[in-house]
């Protein structure tokens, strides 16, 4: 459940880090990680590095720019280069990074197991850095391309991962942070606390709740065989009533094939177990999500995770001035629902659970109502 503890949405910025302020943001780096290991433990760097909000803080105090989509990669980069020779002294490790690095993250996590004799099976971890990578960018299509991966562990097995996509179109960063310590599936409802701004075009959000149909369906489809896609692929090509959100075509071609065939010779008993199948991508996932709609009527969510900003507004103004009136009213009622739940009087407390699986269960344009006509167009920044 509440794996995925919150994103961020950073705009791009160019050029570089200039060297005299990376050098100093590694030395400062360094020693904030170094008192937090003193007073806390190498485990609560963690919980600290996947809070958006925090790490944010982190990036300004280190001299960043606090707004820009760079503070993603420096600060990581800072860190993994600032602890180098000190990771097996703190008990915490740093692995990947950028573009290029950020592949060879399973042969960092397994070099530093092996270098520092800890007792961990490497495969767990490189597992969990993987699963998260294709969560985000396959699992939730929501137009952000993956590019930056780093993945931090400790000696007793957690980790957090502090991830970057990029929207080309929009030229907006999100930033996905992970907490080992509440995950319980990597494929069902792994945010908590989701910030930052709806984006206009709808996701496919194959690891909302509501998709829970569609992913048993899209096991089931894994067992059909190359000629029964092409057959139903071709059908639904010819289909003139099909009623899909915009952009949700599915096409074709030789990757998409390929990657059906070994879904078929694999057999994945479950949803993980086929997401986590090599070659399996967004246009596979797709394409099983839109074809169990269609066989089996399992219709995937669109909901756009990142939604919760809008329950208040932010206190930069960003998506909006803070309603202080309705923040307000939303405590005294969720204040009186409890007390009333304590005395034995649950009616209330119930009421707002049922209207809370009624939002879940909305469909993504009546959230964009809700929110107004800009919702999903403004632009800003979170933290």
């Amino acid at each position: 459940m509440a794996g995925h503890t919150g994103t961020a949405m950073l705009p791009l910025h160019g050029g570089r880090c200039p060297p005299w302020l990376f050098d100093r943001m590694k030395r400062l780096g360094a020693v904030i990680v170094e008192a937090m290991v003193e007073e806390w433990g190498p485990d609560e760097v963690l919980r600290r590095l996947a809070d958006p909000f925090w790490f944010q803080s982190l990036g300004s105090v280190l001299g960043y720019d606090w707004h820009s989509s760079g503070v993603t990669t420096v600060v990581c980069g800072a860190l993994k280069e600032g602890l180098q020779g000190r990771m097996g002294e703190l008990g915490l490790f740093v692995c990947g990074g950028k573009g290029a690095t950020s592949r060879r993250t399973p042969d960092e996590i397994a070099a530093h197991v092996e270098r520092h004799g800890l007792l961990l099976d490497p495969a767990t971890l490189v597992r969990a850095s993987r699963m998260a990578a294709k969560v985000d960018s396959a699992v939730i299509q929501d137009g952000h391309q993956i590019y930056h991966h780093a993945f931090f562990f400790t000696p007793s097995g957690r980790w957090c991962v502090v991830q970057q996509g990029m929207n080309e179109r929009t030229r907006w960063a999100r930033r996905y942070h992970w907490l080992s310590e509440a995950v319980r599936s990597f494929v069902e409802e792994p945010h908590a606390a989701i910030l930052g701004m709806r984006q206009a075009s709808i996701p496919l959000n194959m690891a909302a709740r509501e998709s829970d149909a569609a992913r048993k369906a899209s096991v089931q489809l894994a067992g059909k065989d190359l000629a029964w896609w092409r057959r139903e692929l071709d059908r639904i090509g010819r289909t003139r009533e099909l009623r899909l959100p915009a952009g949700h075509a599915i096409e074709r071609t030789p990757q998409l094939e390929r990657a059906l065939s070994a879904l078929y010779r694999a057999e994945p008993a479950d949803y993980e177990a086929l997401v986590g199948a090599a070659g399996v991508g967004p246009r596979t996932v797709r394409a099983l999500a839109m074809v169990a709609e269609i066989v089996y009527g399992a219709r995937p969510s669109y909901r756009d995770p990142v939604r919760y900003a809008f329950a208040h507004g932010g206190k930069d103004g960003i998506p909006f001035p803070v309603d202080r009136e309705l923040y307000d009213r939303t405590v005294a009622v969720w204040k009186r629902a409890v007390a009333r739940a304590r005395l034995g009087r649950r009616e209330t407390l119930e009421a707002l659970r049922r209207l809370g699986e009624m939002d879940r269960l909305a469909p993504f344009e009546a959230g964009a109502r809700r929110a107004g006509p800009s919702a999903g167009t403004e632009r800003g920044t979170v933290g």
